[in-house]
């Protein structure tokens, strides 16, 4: 697993849910980034990744292999739904979405953070 985060190995939230994002924030709107070749219209006001509007989601944008190695293709690009994720450990918290989408993908679950949010990591004596 990867030592800078465990996302770089897993990308099981982006093969389980529906990345939905407002549709200013394609690249045909002012200020959007999001590449509208990968986008899916799903009301007038609302548009998701595509791939990841069925019954087995799984990005357009994700590269490799869910739990082995993936990366994000427009990572610089990827909507606000994608930056907000919270990833297990991000600011020393668990995420109980991140942990449903391994067990979805059969991976086995990350450890917990052993301290709870606002609480200091043990200084070394």
């Amino acid at each position: 697993m990867s030592d800078i985060s465990p996302c770089l190995d897993c990308g099981a939230c982006c093969a389980t849910f529906r990345v939905s994002f407002y549709w200013g924030e394609a690249d045909s709107a002012p200020g959007g980034t999001v590449p509208d070749r990968l986008i899916e219209q799903v009301t007038p006001h609302l548009s998701c990744m595509r791939g990841t509007n069925q019954p087995q989601p799984r990005c357009v944008a994700l590269m490799g292999e869910v739990g082995s190695s993936v990366r994000c293709t427009i990572y610089e690009q990827r909507s606000s739904t994608c930056r907000e994720f919270p990833f297990h450990g991000e600011n020393g918290l668990d995420s109980p979405e991140c942990q449903r989408a391994r067990v979805l993908h059969g991976l086995p679950p990350l450890p917990s953070n052993p301290r709870g949010p606002g609480q200091e990591p043990p200084v070394a004596a």
